[in-house]
């Protein structure tokens, strides 16, 4: 009966981070995943690839990349990163405790570190084509999509940080005013 309630994604997600973080990463198994939600196996695989998956879902890397290229026509390639980090923030501030979980599973495990790397990078590339896409000349859209996963990075380290409480856009603000501060000296 427990696999027709509500939000099997995230009840999944939930009880991937509970046992990556009492078990370790590499010692939990899909099949207790869904077992600890309620769920069948089948319907993990319904939600998720594999369990890095879990890990590295892409939500707010959409979040970022669409935002961008919805932005409007008139704002500069730095506001619409900047638009594009305030809508990831309202993603993340919604899972703060979760994604605090999320990243001490990443910190334990050297190839979740590794492919959160890859993931980083794939954002800068993926940032990039949509500020071309809107127009943006390839150089000053590699440097506007650069800098924005390098602020969206050190807003996200100080954002999961247990004694932070101020939300992440925010954050994402004051770290862009730290940028064009270093920049100008």
């Amino acid at each position: 009966m427990a696999r027709w309630q509500p939000d099997a994604r995230g009840r999944l997600r939930q009880a991937a981070f509970e046992l990556y973080g009492e078990h370790g990463f590499d010692r939990t198994t899909v099949a207790q995943i869904a077992e600890r939600a309620g769920l069948t196996e089948r319907t993990f695989y319904r939600h998720f690839a594999d369990k890095r998956e879990v890990v590295f879902s892409g939500e707010v890397h959409r979040v970022l990349v669409s935002t961008l290229a919805d932005a409007p026509a008139a704002m500069t390639a730095m506001e619409a990163v900047t638009a594009a980090l305030d809508a990831a923030g309202a993603v993340l501030d919604k899972r703060r405790d979760m994604t605090r979980r999320r990243q001490a599973v990443i910190a334990a495990n050297p190839s979740l570190q590794q492919g959160e790397q890859v993931k980083y990078a794939m954002l800068a590339a993926d940032m990039a084509e949509a500020l071309r896409g809107r127009g943006v000349e390839p150089l000053s859209a590699r440097l506007a999509a650069d800098a924005g996963v390098a602020v969206f990075r050190a807003a996200f380290e100080r954002w999961i940080d247990e004694d932070e409480k101020r939300d992440f856009g925010r954050l994402a603000r004051d770290t862009l005013d730290e940028l064009a501060a270093v920049i100008r000296r």
